[in-house]
């Protein structure tokens, strides 16, 4: 199949494909008398570099476990147990931020006068009115 049909049938662009070429995830077809030919195994191995991304492994370690042997489970589980406790600090990471916003929504929800705390909380300076520049303006 051709570049094309690759991507179609493994749900990612052109671009990818090449991208992935580049960083030695998938082979480049030596270039015969016409277009670039790329085999059922280049699908599935294109399919498990989907797999392992969604699984939340980086293309650095993807290259890793394409290398190892399939009877290499201590080199495998090591890769699999890294890239667990890196999502679980990135959960973490993330509820702690989700709690953060909750309280800045509630404060806002709940707050009386004065600047919104969500927009306070990330120093966004207040909006000045634009007939107040022009005032500005003409005073100098």
């Amino acid at each position: 199949m051709k570049i094309g049909d690759l991507a179609k049938a493994g749900g990612v662009s052109v671009e990818t494909i090449r991208f992935y070429q580049r960083r030695g995830l998938l082979p480049e077809p030596p270039r015969g008398a016409g277009a670039r030919r790329y085999s059922q195994a280049d699908l599935e191995r294109l399919r498990s570099i989907r797999a392992a991304q969604t699984a939340g492994f980086t293309l650095e370690e993807i290259a890793t476990l394409l290398g190892l042997d399939h009877d290499d489970r201590t080199a495998a589980r090591s890769l699999a147990e890294a890239r667990i406790a890196a999502i679980d600090e990135k959960i973490a990471t993330l509820k702690t931020m989700r709690t953060a916003l909750k309280d800045l929504v509630k404060d806002c929800a709940h707050g009386g006068e004065g600047p919104c705390p969500i927009l306070g909380a990330f120093s966004i300076p207040p909006k000045t009115s634009p007939v107040s520049n022009h005032t500005r303006a003409r005073r100098v």
